[in-house]
């Protein structure tokens, strides 16, 4: 097996799946980062890393259970002339469970925006402990394990090449969490935006679940235009001020 994973096939499967599990991997960062800025500032990093620790067990655990993950298409029952399975009930209530997160929190980011007076006092809602942010990323991981995974066996049947590129994913995202947290943390427009892409993630997830198959290239081209625009409002912003 380990002789395969240093063929050039075995390398190029490795990169490959890598790439892919990264890109893959930018919603789910958006997610935790989201979730996490709930958090006192002192436990935000703490809750980043747990749930991308979280999102590699989930992943490597569905990996070793692939023959089941593969049944889980099997429909179970119909509803107005559709069938729904397993995944097409997990995608309706992760997609409904990120729609009402996101939605909640952008009426209270623009609504009823949290206004401290003390700029010594730690970010983040009272009443919100640490174990109840990584309960809901826990449940949202999973979520996103599933396109992961589903990935993985497409590109490649070697249990090994998959582990190791699902841990060298994580480890990428591990390294960034934190640029990308902070970025969000100290530009509250943002986080605005990046609460449209849970919204925009949420409504995909459902639709998948419905039998709407979208090609989520529309929905990456979205952020990444989203962003750069946000960047060079930002440095337009800061040129105005110096003048």
């Amino acid at each position: 097996m380990l002789h395969h994973l240093f063929s050039i096939h075995g390398i190029i499967s490795l990169l490959t799946l890598t790439l892919l599990e990264v890109i893959l991997g930018i919603d789910n960062i958006v997610m935790i980062v989201v979730f996490a800025s709930k958090l006192p500032k002192s436990e935000q990093n703490r809750a980043r890393r747990i749930g991308l620790l979280a999102a590699l067990v989930s992943r490597i655990f569905l990996l070793f259970c692939i023959s089941w993950l593969l049944g889980i298409n099997t429909p179970l029952f119909e509803f107005l002339d559709k069938s729904f399975s397993i995944k097409d009930i997990i995608l309706i209530l992760g997609g409904t469970f990120l729609l009402i997160k996101a939605v909640t929190e952008i009426y209270k980011n623009v609504e009823r925006p949290v206004v401290n007076k003390n700029p010594n006092h730690n970010q983040g809602k009272l009443g919100v402990s640490l174990i109840q942010i990584v309960m809901q990323i826990l449940f949202v991981d999973i979520i996103f394990s599933l396109d992961s995974v589903m990935t993985a066996v497409g590109v490649t049947q070697d249990i090994v090449i998959m582990i190791l590129a699902v841990i060298i994913a994580v480890a990428v995202m591990i390294i960034f969490v934190d640029v990308i947290g902070d970025f969000i943390e100290n530009h509250p427009s943002s986080k605005i935006l990046a609460l449209a892409f849970l919204v925009l993630i949420g409504v995909l997830l459902v639709g998948e679940g419905l039998g709407e198959h979208m090609n989520k290239a529309y929905i990456y081209f979205a952020m990444a235009f989203s962003v750069i625009i946000e960047i060079l409002n930002m440095r337009y912003y800061k040129k105005s001020i110096k003048k």
